[in-house]
């Protein structure tokens, strides 16, 4: 899932070095916390937040097809 994630939002930005994505697992869920430049963080978001709201719901697709529960977040 990590891997799929980077690919997606290294093909949204411009500044590909700047991307990192960290993975922690809490009860069951894994939380992916996506980092990019400050000048990309609309491109990750999209307008109305339908580029985040697309990533997340390929993370629940995949999360149901494993057996997990994944939570996308966007970091500031």
């Amino acid at each position: 899932m990590l891997e799929l994630v980077t690919y997606i939002v290294k093909e949204l930005v411009d500044n590909k070095e700047a991307v990192n994505i960290t993975s922690e697992e809490s009860d069951g869920v894994v939380t992916l916390t996506i980092h990019v430049a400050e000048d990309d963080i609309g491109k990750v978001i999209g307008k109305q937040g339908k580029i985040a709201m697309s990533i997340r719901a390929l993370a629940k697709a995949v999360g149901a097809r494993e057996g997990k529960r994944y939570n996308i977040e966007i970091a500031d």
